[in-house]
């Protein structure tokens, strides 16, 4: 693709990096056929060839974001379903972000709008402030159906009930490490990371991956001073706030390398993973912060990408449940992570079956489904078709956006994949399977 950048423009990094994506374009449209927003509403505008143009234009006029730009880009779900099928290796993550940061700086959203995102921003990062608000919201949850747009697409979404947090014994003291020793010989250190929304709406998740981890010997870390990755106020284009809960994970996780060691950070939250792979990029040109944000993102691995590359006991007991499995975008397209998970979940004993349509976005996207629910629950109801046509017993997949979106439009219960590798391996059953007792495994 032809750009016309100033010189003085691409004196910027950040206009540098976009011209480069941009010319790295041919305009062949494959993207198109794998865009979620695209399938449903057939809009070229829609798609990532012609959001690109939009912000190729938006970008090389360094103009305020226009209501047309705002819109498409608004609706793209940053699946990066674009990227896996790109045969020219356009990375549009990093063009659609700068594009974010423009339409953030430029734009002036309605007051709902504005009060809405920084609602969001303000909210959800925060476990303290996240539990309060589901605990308070989960009282007009009731009146999600008669509610209008995004209002009623949030009470929706609140929790019939939380579970409580995890123990004192299970949890960081403020400002402190908490160490979990592995059990027999230890054969690594790895720093967990335990989230932000994850650990008030399924600490269980947290609590699987600790005694996964530990049961094949590896010492496992989580210092309360490591929060949100950042990613949620990223994709709303919040630069200065990404960066600095970014920057608080960097200088925690760092300290631990120094410190006693890490052979890898642990990620049980796929849309987690995507962005902590990216600290390196995303500090680049911050000569303070540079080289400990590559060391981060070089040994960050996925839950799944870990256990694959340590390698798994066999199981304990085997429950032979037919397991549909759900590729989360952030996990197949963001980090391009695709065999690991199933073949953990073939190993451990389960007959793993997988969607049609499996590379399209269930619709949660991080914030999506609150900030475009009518797109949200179209793919919604596309994905729970597909999953329930599979007759799976329970619907496994690695990130807590995928689980509450897909647990709300499904009567199939619906697990984190480390869950089950848990329970094949000596952990206790997932609450989210109400009956059915494993087969034991016969020696």
């Amino acid at each position: 693709m032809q750009t016309n950048f100033s010189l003085a423009q691409l004196a910027d990094p950040d206009i540098a990096e976009a011209n480069r994506i941009l010319r790295s374009c041919v305009h062949c449209g494959f993207c198109t056929a794998t865009c979620p927003t695209y399938v449903l509403l057939g809009d070229e505008l829609d798609s990532p060839r012609g959001r690109i143009y939009l912000i190729k234009d938006m970008l090389e006029k360094q103009a305020p974001a226009t209501p047309q730009v705002v819109k498409h880009i608004d609706r793209c779900l940053t699946c990066l379903s674009c990227m896996t099928t790109c045969p020219s290796g356009v990375h549009y993550q990093h063009l659609v972000d700068r594009a974010r940061v423009h339409i953030e700086e430029t734009d002036r959203r309605p007051l709902f709008d504005r009060l809405l995102r920084r609602m969001l921003a303000a909210v959800l990062p925060y476990p303290r402030r996240f539990r309060l608000a589901m605990l308070s919201g989960s009282l007009g949850r009731p009146l999600g159906r008669l509610l209008p747009g995004r209002l009623g697409a949030m009470m929706r979404l609140m929790p019939k009930s939380l579970p409580p947090p995890a123990p004192p014994g299970r949890r960081p003291s403020p400002g402190k490490s908490q160490v979990f020793p592995a059990e027999g010989r230890r054969k690594g250190r790895v720093a967990l990371m335990a989230g932000c929304a994850q650990r008030v709406l399924a600490p269980a998740i947290n609590e699987a991956t600790v005694r996964l981890l530990t049961r094949h010997g590896i010492e496992v870390v989580a210092h309360d001073a490591v929060g949100c990755c950042g990613a949620l106020v990223h994709h709303m284009g919040r630069e200065a706030d990404s960066h600095r809960q970014a920057r608080a994970n960097i200088d925690a996780w760092t300290a631990e390398v120094e410190g006693a060691g890490l052979d890898a950070i642990v990620i049980n939250a796929s849309g987690c993973g995507t962005t902590v792979k990216d600290y390196g990029f995303m500090f680049r040109m911050e000569e303070a912060m540079r080289d400990k944000a590559a060391r981060v993102s070089s040994i960050a691995r996925d839950i799944s990408e870990y256990m694959d590359e340590i390698g798994m006991e066999m199981p304990v007991r085997v429950s032979g449940m037919t397991v549909a499995y759900h590729a989360a975008c952030s996990l197949r397209h963001g980090q391009k992570i695709t065999k690991q998970p199933k073949a953990l979940l073939a190993q451990a004993g389960f007959r793993v079956v997988e969607p049609a349509e499996d590379h399209l976005c269930c619709g949660s996207a991080g914030t999506y489904n609150i900030l475009q629910p009518a797109i949200a629950g179209r793919l919604l109801d596309r994905k729970v078709a597909n999953l329930e046509r599979t007759a799976p017993e329970v619907i496994a997949t690695g990130n807590i956006g995928c689980m509450t979106q897909i647990a709300g439009g499904t009567a199939v219960p619906v697990v984190h994949t480390v869950e089950l590798l848990d329970w094949s391996t000596g952990g206790p059953k997932p609450a989210a399977l109400e009956s059915g007792s494993p087969r034991p495994l016969r020696r």
